[in-house]
């Protein structure tokens, strides 16, 4: 009998691809079990509670348990490390956030993760409308009426943040450029700003708007002016920054689901499918409607130009405002 040989390095190639073609097929439906979602922010947060409510719609959708586990700090730097280091099984998941996604890879020169090539876009989940908010105590009945006020008297207006590179931060910077006027900046890098703006120790701050809605609609706060292409449903009195002489200005900030990468492409788009789904319902539309915001789901196709566009955009703004955290 006439034996045939195979170089050793062919059969373990062979051994190995047949192993992996096994496996897949010996593996069961997706999900099979619990699936985590990582979030870069604290429990009890206003980000968490999106968290949780899109993953009370996935195991619905889904029929198995999806779970937030928070792992915050250092502007979102700790939790999303955590992600792209995590098996790209499916069953790891992460939130991913304007802040950790388009706007923290411009402000270090080095991170522990590439937001570009650690992550596999799965859908986005909602984006929220930044308004400017100010204290009762604000004359200004509008962002344009603001303006006017500024050229005439610079840093006559304090703006609460939420520290140096935050979101809130870096959209009052984008104000004064666009606007071409001086707001002098407050830094809150542990307190939210929130009870000095009440409070009338701090007049304005630019930020998404499910922290201030409540405030607002109690006559509390003002909304001078608020991002989109046309008046928000839940604040139509409400001019666009368009409307006030802004038209480029256009700060969002979103949420989204991603995995990490090498994720298989049928899992991925299994969830996109699970996410649009689950954008269809009417409660959860309502919830982000009602703070200001659209619950938004798509492919992982326009989940990555999405990003893609965004970044490039905060990429500009804060190069134009000359911020760098290292």
């Amino acid at each position: 009998m006439r034996v045939l040989k195979m170089p050793v390095r062919r059969w373990f190639t062979l051994v190995a691809m047949a192993a992996a073609a096994a496996g897949a097929a010996a593996q069961p439906d997706y999900p099979a079990k619990a699936v985590r979602i990582i979030a870069p922010f604290p429990a009890g947060s206003g980000p968490d509670a999106n968290a949780r409510e899109i993953a009370a719609e996935l195991t619905k959708i889904l029929g198995q348990p999806f779970f937030v586990e928070n792992r915050p700090g250092a502007s979102n730097i700790i939790g999303t490390e955590v992600a792209a280091k995590a098996p790209a099984d499916g069953y790891s998941l992460y939130i991913g956030t304007t802040s950790s996604l388009s706007v923290v890879p411009h402000l270090y020169a080095k991170l522990p993760f590439n937001a570009e090539k650690d992550f596999a876009p799965v859908s986005l989940l909602g984006v929220l409308n930044t308004g400017l908010v100010a204290a009762p105590g604000v004359q200004a009945k509008d962002a344009r009426e603001l303006i006017t006020a500024l050229k005439a008297k610079p840093d006559s207006v304090a703006v609460g943040t939420a520290g140096i590179g935050s979101y809130s931060h870096l959209s009052a910077l984008w104000f004064n450029n666009a606007a071409g006027v001086k707001t002098s900046l407050v830094p809150y890098n542990s307190n939210s700003p929130y009870t000095d703006l009440l409070a009338g120790q701090v007049q304005l701050m630019f930020d998404g708007l499910p922290a201030a809605a409540s405030h607002i609609r109690a006559g509390k706060l003002k909304l001078l002016a608020i991002t989109g292409k046309e008046r928000h449903p839940s604040f139509p009195d409400v001019p666009t920054f368009a409307e006030s002489g802004l038209p480029g200005y256009a700060p969002i900030a979103w949420q989204g689901i991603l995995a990490p990468a090498g994720t298989p492409k049928d899992v991925l788009e299994k969830l996109s499918a699970a996410m649009q789904k689950a954008c269809q319902s009417p409660e959860l539309a309502k919830k982000w409607r009602d703070y200001g915001g659209e619950l938004r789901c798509n492919t992982p196709a326009e989940f990555t130009a999405f990003i893609d566009a965004d970044r490039a955009m905060w990429g500009k703004v804060i190069r134009d405002a000359k911020v760098r955290l290292d």
